[in-house]
C-alpha cells in the first residue's frame, strides 16, 4: 500500500500550504533585510509570539476584509513577527517590511 497525501487534495489544505510557504518567504526576506541570522536566539520567542498573535488576529483581519488574499495573510504574519522582534529590541526599519498600509494600520491599532 502506497502513501497518498489525501489531505493535499483538500482545497483549504492547499491554500494553507501556500500561505505557509509565503509566510516563510516573507520572513526570510525580512531577516535578510535586517541582517539577522535565521538561527539568532532571539527569533525563537519572537516566532512563537508572532504565531500566537497571528492566529488571534487573522480571523479579525479576514472579517474586516484587511487580508484579502493568501499574500495578505503572509504579510500580516510578518507584521506580527516585527512586533515581537521590536520587543526583543531589534530595530525594524519600515522599508524592511512589505509595503501594505492597510495591514500596517490594522496591526498598529489592534496589537498592543
Amino acid at each position: 500500500m502506497s502513501f497518498q497525501d489525501e489531505w493535499g487534495r483538500d482545497p483549504s489544505v492547499q491554500m494553507m500550504r501556500r500561505v505557509f510557504a509565503q509566510m516563510e518567504a516573507f520572513q526570510k526576506d525580512l531577516l535578510e533585510r535586517l541582517k539577522i541570522s535565521p538561527f539568532d536566539d532571539r527569533l525563537r520567542l519572537g516566532r512563537e509570539g508572532a504565531r500566537d498573535l497571528f492566529e488571534r488576529v487573522w480571523p479579525m483581519a479576514a472579517k474586516r476584509n484587511i487580508t484579502r488574499s493568501e499574500e495578505d495573510a503572509a504579510i500580516l504574519y510578518v507584521y506580527c513577527l516585527a512586533k515581537f522582534l521590536k520587543r526583543k529590541e531589534i530595530e525594524i526599519l519600515p522599508e524592511a517590511l512589505p509595503d501594505n498600509e492597510r495591514i500596517s494600520k490594522f496591526v498598529d491599532e489592534e496589537v498592543e
